[in-house]
């Protein structure tokens, strides 16, 4: 396999750059600022490691001007460092080669539609009426249910299970393990079943639609709409492990990070950031550009955009308990008080 090979000047002239240092020097990869070699490409976007820039090794780091005084080898300047890190590092991704066409273990419905482009991998499976359209890649195992379809140049890594009534847009990217499409936890308590009552199952009638550009992390889970479907609006990106209930709204641009949850009919705006391990209640809406700290929980609806955070923050163990004993008698202590400033005021 032939190695990817850049000049720093090619680099700069690239992506709009400007360079100091040796535009000739030849970049076939990346690396950290500690563990970059001569021939590779580093950043420096965190001021955290700036002790680190004087000490790297790598053949060219990406960083703002006002570092590039002391960067000891050629820099690309950029404004913001991280985002033109991203571009170039692309350059050097290795991704494998998909061919047109149906593996042999693969099972597909005579009612399917599928693009002579598109790749269709070992073991999967596409129900009839599936459509998988132009460059679109199912990887090993995947199963497109009955009615879904996959856009052009999306890419369903492994595993993926699209369950029915699923639209994925363009160039939408799924990681293995993640259902989309599945039942949402929708229950109705029957209190005259029996003595104590019993649950009753909701059909999920709605479905999933996914926007252009979006990609859904690993074992990441989005339950199709009880009536209407659920929305990803276009460059949504999920991380892994997160649950998206039934009938819940992600607007545009909006990034959330592992383990958040959202539950039923909740509508995000676009722009957001949810936090790792964050949960949104059912039938709440976030203004557009609210970002929701980690492990923080949003009880009502977000009207201002913002930073919002919630929950008890890390104390040491003991401290800890001692505060949680009290917590209790925090009632009593605000009687306490206010009759306490009663009084003084009756002085």
């Amino acid at each position: 396999m032939s190695t990817i090979q850049h000049t720093v000047a090619e680099l700069a002239e690239r992506f709009g750059l400007a360079f100091q240092g040796d535009g000739q020097r030849v970049i076939d990869g990346v690396g950290t600022l500690a563990g970059a070699g001569p021939s590779q490409l580093s950043f420096l976007s965190n001021s955290k490691y700036s002790a680190q820039l004087s000490g790297t090794r790598a053949g060219v780091v990406v960083l703002r001007e006002e570092n590039a005084g002391d960067c000891p080898t050629a820099a690309l300047v950029a404004k913001d460092p991280y985002v033109a890190y991203a571009r170039i590092a692309a350059l050097f991704e290795r991704l494998p080669a998909y061919p047109a066409g149906i593996h042999a273990s693969a099972v597909v419905s005579p009612a399917a539609r599928i693009a002579p482009t598109a790749s269709i991998g070992p073991c999967c499976v596409v129900e009839e009426d599936a459509v998988i359209e132009d460059g679109a890649v199912l990887g090993p195992h995947c199963i497109v249910g009955a009615g879904c379809t996959v856009g052009a140049q999306s890419r369903l890594v492994a595993r993926v299970t699209l369950v029915t009534r699923v639209t994925l847009g363009k160039r939408v990217l799924v990681h293995p393990g993640a259902v989309i499409g599945s039942d949402g936890f929708g229950l109705a308590f029957d209190r005259s079943a029996s003595d104590h009552g019993s649950w009753i199952k909701l059909p999920q009638l709605g479905g999933v639609r996914i926007g252009d550009d979006c990609e859904i992390g690993a074992n990441t889970t989005i339950d199709r709409g009880a009536l209407e479907d659920t929305v990803l609006e276009e460059d949504v990106r999920l991380d892994n492990q997160i649950q998206i209930a039934h009938n819940v709204h992600v607007g545009a641009h909006t990034a959330m990070a592992g383990c958040a949850a959202v539950a039923g009919s909740a509508k995000i705006g676009r722009y957001c950031m949810i936090g790792g391990n964050a949960g949104v209640l059912g039938h709440l809406e976030l203004a557009d550009r609210v970002t929701i700290t980690a492990k923080s929980l949003v009880t009502h609806s977000i009207r201002e955009p913002g930073e919002y955070s919630a929950g008890v923050p890390l104390q040491e163990n003991r401290l800890w308990r001692r505060n949680a004993a009290r917590f209790k008698h925090l009632d009593e202590y605000v009687r306490r008080l206010s009759a306490l400033e009663k009084d003084s005021n009756n002085e």
